[in-house]
C-alpha cells in the first residue's frame, strides 16, 4: 500500500480485515498530510456527479458507509444538512437541473424550499429559492484516518512513515519496490495499491513493466479557504449554484461551529499551501450574493489544499481513474489517479471497489 491519506488508510484497513499482510508506505512524517487534511471536511450527498460515474456511485455508497462507520467507531461528525441556493431567478433552471441530477444518482431526499422557507431555516440567507440536502454532513477527517489506521494495525498492518517509494519494477508474479528514507530497502509484494494522491502519476511512471501510456496527465488545482472570526451565523452548509469550475465559494462549518469559506480555483505548478490575502476580495463578492451582511474585514486567511486533477484548466471534469489488473495487465497492481472530492466521502466505498479489482 502506497500512501497514508484517507483513501490509502481505508484500503489498508479493508485488506487487513480480509487477512492480508499489509504495509503502508508513506513519504511524510505523519498520515494525511496533503489532500486528506486540507479540504472542507464535508460528507457529500452525491448530488452533482455524472450519472453512473465512479464519483456518483462511490460517493452515494460511501456516504452511508461513512455515517455507519462514524457511529460505530465514535468518529466525530454531524449530519447538519446543506442548502444549495439560487441568488437570482436566472439560476432557478440550474437548480432544477441539480435536482434532476441528484435524483438520477439515487439521492432522493432533496427538498425544494421557497425563499421564505430557506430564510426560516437560515435568517441571514439571501436567495430566491433553494434545495435542502439533509444527508450532507461534516466530519473530523483526522479522526476518521486515525480510526482506519487503528483498525488496520489491530489486524497486523504496519504504517511505515518517512518511507518514500522511489521506483519499482514488475517481477513475474510480484512487484518490487525500492524504498528510501533513513533505512533504504527493497521489498517485494504480490499486491501494490498506488494511492499516492498528488504524486500517483509520478509513481506509476517509474514502475518498470507498467504501460506508462496509461498514466493520465497530472494537474494541481489549489483551493484557498478563509475563516470567519467567532461562531457562524448559519447552522447548515451553504452552497451557491455553481457558475464556473468547482462548486463556487461555499460556506462550510467545522465541528466547533466556526465558518470557513472556499475553496476557490487556482491552477498551480507546484505544491504550495500559502494563502494569498489579496485573493480575499473575490471571496467577499461571491459570499455577499447569498450573505449580504458579511462585514468588511471579517475574513482571515485560513488554509489551502491542492486537488489532484487529471483534466487541464478549462476542460470538463473527469471521473476518478481507478485501474486494476483487468485494465492494464499487471497482476496485483491498482492505481488510483485523480482522487479528489468526493474522495473523503467515498473512501470506504473506494476501498471496497479496490478490493473487488484485486480479489
Amino acid at each position: 500500500m502506497i500512501g497514508a491519506g484517507v483513501v490509502g488508510l481505508a484500503v489498508a484497513r479493508r485488506l487487513a480485515l480480509d487477512g492480508h499482510d499489509v504495509v503502508v508506505l508513506e513519504t511524510e512524517a505523519a498520515i494525511g498530510m496533503h489532500t486528506s487534511s486540507r479540504n472542507s471536511e464535508v460528507i457529500h450527498a452525491g448530488i452533482y456527479y455524472v450519472t453512473d460515474s465512479l464519483k456518483a456511485k462511490l460517493c452515494v455508497a460511501g456516504k452511508w458507509a461513512l455515517y455507519r462507520y462514524c457511529e460505530e467507531h465514535r468518529v466525530a461528525h454531524r449530519r447538519c444538512g446543506k442548502l444549495i441556493v439560487a441568488a437570482h431567478e436566472d439560476q432557478m433552471p440550474a437548480l432544477e437541473r441539480i435536482h434532476a441530477q441528484a435524483q438520477a444518482n439515487g439521492v432522493d431526499d432533496l427538498q425544494w424550499l421557497s425563499a421564505t422557507q430557506a430564510r426560516a431555516m437560515e435568517p441571514q440567507l439571501a436567495c430566491v429559492g433553494a434545495l435542502y440536502s439533509p444527508s450532507t454532513g461534516i466530519i473530523d477527517s483526522h479522526g476518521l484516518m486515525l480510526a482506519c489506521q487503528a483498525d488496520a494495525e489491530q489486524r497486523g498492518a504496519v504504517i511505515a512513515l518517512r518511507s518514500p517509494v522511489q521506483r519499482g519494477r514488475v517481477r513475474g508474479d510480484c512487484i518490487e519496490l525500492d524504498v528510501g528514507g533513513a533505512q533504504p530497502m527493497r521489498i517485494q509484494a504480490r499486491v501494490v495499491v498506488n494511492s499516492a494522491g498528488l504524486h500517483a502519476q509520478k509513481l506509476a511512471a517509474v514502475l518498470e513493466g507498467y504501460p506508462t501510456d496509461r498514466v493520465p496527465p497530472s494537474y494541481y488545482c489549489k483551493g484557498n479557504y478563509y475563516s470567519l472570526g467567532g461562531r457562524a451565523p448559519f447552522s447548515r452548509l451553504i452552497y451557491p449554484v455553481p457558475e464556473s469550475a468547482g462548486l463556487g465559494v461555499h460556506l462550510t462549518l467545522d465541528l466547533a461551529g466556526q465558518a470557513r469559506f472556499g475553496p476557490d480555483v487556482e491552477w498551480v505548478d507546484s505544491i504550495d499551501y500559502g494563502v494569498d490575502p489579496d485573493r480575499c476580495a473575490a471571496f467577499y463578492r461571491e459570499i455577499r450574493r447569498y450573505w449580504p451582511k458579511l462585514a468588511d474585514g471579517a475574513l482571515q486567511p485560513a488554509y489551502a489544499g491542492i486537488r489532484p486533477k487529471i483534466q487541464a484548466p478549462g476542460e470538463a471534469a473527469r471521473d476518478f481513474c481507478i485501474e486494476g489488473p483487468g485494465d492494464h495487465g499487471v497482476a496485483g497492481l491498482v492505481n488510483l489517479f485523480g482522487i479528489e472530492s468526493p474522495g473523503l466521502t467515498a473512501s470506504l466505498a473506494i476501498a471496497e471497489h479496490v478490493h473487488g479489482l484485486l480479489f
